[in-house]
């Protein structure tokens, strides 16, 4: 059984930092592209990140380039997003997705 399980997010500054994880399980975590996607309160779904299964290529929506770094451990089955100098758009649930599949999603909100 395939699951994503995330965590990290929580409440933050503007300017702040968080890093989410996701532990991924049921599946060869090293052969699948993973991703981040968000949805901020009353919007839709937006793609955040995207990092290959060897973690040597990896992209990022306009909003957060510069910002958020994707990374992943592939002998822990984790993925991470770094997040840093978070702005108060950056409110929203975070979701970890491999194709087919979505995390259960973590809550980051930037406020002061």
């Amino acid at each position: 059984e395939v699951q994503l399980v995330e965590s990290g997010g929580g409440l933050v500054q503007p300017g702040g930092s968080l890093r989410l994880s996701c532990a991924a399980s049921g599946f060869t975590f090293s052969s699948y592209w993973m991703y981040w996607v968000r949805q901020a309160p009353g919007k839709g779904l937006e793609w955040v990140s995207a990092i290959n299964g060897g973690g040597d290529t990896t992209y990022y929506a306009d909003s957060v380039k510069g910002r958020f770094t994707i990374s992943r451990d592939n002998a822990k089955n984790t993925v991470y997003l770094q997040m840093n100098s978070l702005k108060p758009e950056d409110t929203a649930v975070y979701y970890c997705v491999r194709v087919n599949y979505w995390g259960q999603g973590t809550q980051v909100t930037v406020s002061s």
